[in-house]
């Protein structure tokens, strides 16, 4: 026997139809219809037929194995036998975070398919494999921003079972799990939320269509249907933390804003777990607010991503200045976003025509991840071109150098750290023909404002298969240099405790905006870079006994200076 349960309060009948059956719902308070059907166990199909329409997907189905429009299917989450009975991640503060996309990080893209490949970001010094969104959408292959069946792991990448195996697996090698969810939007195939209540508001827009109702009639239960999902994916999946995309499109006037209502009901899910659990956003309004202590008026997330420091280091490096980096190009803008991990702090912002941000006083490197490439840097340039095409390998290893170093937790996209060929361009699977010629068309127009005319069509299963990780890199160079670079960073943080100590304020940096030299402090390491075309002279604040790690090895140094080649840099220890 199954209990099936909607929501719909504006119905006026609801039906399930199961083994060929349409059976009653009986409507019950707060909108809420349910029946217990006899004769029905896990791995049945079922939907729903709401006021003589339909049938429909369930709002909350955990299983979609027909695609978003087919029915849904019932699922014991207890069945599965785990593994990872006395796992817990290790904290958030020591974290080296790794992006990865389910359908291109291994050659069959599925969750099974990249368990092999679990060992290589073991080996690599990863300590949290973050996932980009799961969550069924239309098609066989794409980003995963466009979801509409949010509690169902994709099926072409195995559904909910291989989701299970792939965190048994990552928790089997000491790597925590986060999961990349989106609150903000539902993909427009597919989503049939709307037929069932007031899941989405008019009052509202976001670039990617109506907002969900998060503070008009009847959010209450939108909000329990989002912290419901958020649950479920901490609970069922064992993951150990989920990053929030675009929160910044979340709109939300609540006296108790969505977002520190997860916070909170995340903390009172850790407590009854007793394993951590972290929230990391993705914002791009330069507000501490987000990580903020409720106690003090924050919303309580544990961390966001910092855009300011990828935008400043980026821009520095490649000259780049269209879009968001008219903000930046300047190594002071490297700089600040060191030390103060926004370089928009209420400053005029030539990009918005506005002044934009507030300072993040007070609060530790810890809340905040640094990044020199991630699935939207990379994705949202007209072909997904990675750094490796538009810097030397010189420059690639002062990126790390300066992410590794940072005061904040270092994150790597896919395949980064061996200076990967492969693109990473925006690609779908839409099965609206319609649709997924908008979407062509839409690409084509942003771009061309640019002044680009090359784009990836989206739909070419080309597009898709380009962005496969090539395994065989690593192994060849230049690669393989760039790997064991990335492999020292990665150990230098480990071994050296003030290179994780979040501390913004100790860095005695000094640079030179003309000599393209930077130099900066981390407890017994001082870091020094040079991006200049040729020999720099980079001052050090006090004598040095050695080398830690540098690439290329310095032309000289004493105690008061060490001299760099063109794109060098050296980390050096007391």
């Amino acid at each position: 026997m199954s209990l099936f349960r909607v929501w719909a309060p504006g119905a006026r009948e609801l039906a399930v139809m199961v083994h060929g059956r349409s059976l009653a719902l009986e409507r019950g308070e707060g909108g809420w219809w349910s029946a217990e059907v006899a004769e029905t166990r896990p791995g049945d199909d079922y939907a729903f037929r709401v006021d003589g329409e339909g049938p429909f997907p369930d709002p909350r189905s955990a299983w979609q194995p027909q695609g978003v429009h087919g029915p849904s299917r019932l699922v014991d989450h207890a069945a599965f036998r785990w593994s990872d009975g006395g796992w817990r991640a290790g904290p958030l503060e020591a974290a080296v975070l790794y992006e990865a996309h389910a359908g291109t990080f291994s050659p069959l893209g599925t969750f099974a398919s990249a368990i092999p490949y679990l060992d290589h970001l073991v080996a690599l010094g990863i300590t949290h494999l973050e996932l980009m969104p799961v969550a069924a959408f239309p098609g066989r292959h794409g980003w995963g921003y466009d979801g509409v069946a949010l509690f169902a792991p994709h099926e072409p990448y195995g559904g909910p079972q291989g989701l299970k195996q792939l965190v048994d697996a990552c928790h089997a090698r000491g790597l925590a799990v986060i999961l990349d969810v989106v609150y903000n939007h539902l993909g427009p195939s597919g989503n049939y939320l709307g037929r069932f209540g007031p899941y989405f508001t008019s009052r509202y827009q976001t670039p990617w269509g109506p907002a969900l109702n998060l503070d008009g009639p009847d959010s209450d239960e939108v909000r329990r249907y989002l912290c419901d999902n958020a649950v479920q994916w901490l609970r069922d999946y064992h993951l150990d933390g989920l990053r929030l995309d675009a929160v910044h499109a979340l709109a939300d006037a609540s006296a108790e804003p969505f977002l520190e209502q997860l916070a909170r009901e995340v903390d009172e899910l850790e407590a009854a777990l007793e394993r951590p659990l972290v929230l990391i956003a993705e914002s791009d309004l330069n507000d501490p607010r987000l990580v903020r202590p409720r106690e003090a008026g924050g919303f309580g997330l544990h961390a966001q991503w910092s855009d300011d420091f990828h935008h400043a280091l980026h821009a520095w490096l490649t000259g780049e200045r269209e879009g968001y980096y008219a903000d930046f190009g300047r190594l002071a803008d490297v700089a600040r976003a060191l030390e103060h991990a926004y370089v928009l702090t209420g400053g005029y912002s030539r990009h918005r025509r506005r002044r934009h941000g507030r300072p993040a006083c007070g609060l530790s490197g810890h809340r905040f991840l640094a990044y020199a490439q991630n699935h939207d840097q990379v994705g949202n340039r007209p072909a997904g071109d990675r750094l490796g095409a538009v810097l030397s390998e010189g420059q690639l290893r002062i990126a790390a150098a300066l992410v590794f170093t940072s005061p904040f937790l270092p994150l790597l996209f896919q395949g980064e750290e061996w200076g990967a060929r492969t693109p990473f361009p925006y690609f779908t699977d839409h099965d609206d023909p319609e649709l997924a010629r908008a979407v062509g068309a839409g690409r084509r127009r942003e771009f061309a404002a640019l002044g680009r005319s090359e784009v990836p069509d989206p739909q070419d299963p080309e597009t898709y298969r380009s962005a496969r990780l090539d395994w065989s890199e690593p192994e060849r160079p230049p690669h393989a240099g760039l790997l064991q670079w990335h492999q020292r960073l990665i150990a230098l943080r480990r071994r050296v405790p003030e290179l994780r100590d979040g501390r913004r304020d100790r860095l005695g940096l000094q640079f030179d905006e003309g000599g393209r030299w930077l130099r900066f402090e981390r407890g017994p390491l001082t870091v020094a870079v040079n991006a200049a075309p040729e020999p720099r002279r980079v001052p050090l604040p006090r004598p040095h006994a050695r080398v830690a790690l540098a690439a290329p090895a310095p032309l000289s140094w004493d105690a008061g200076s060490v001299t760099l080649a063109a794109d060098a840099v050296a980390i050096l220890e007391r």
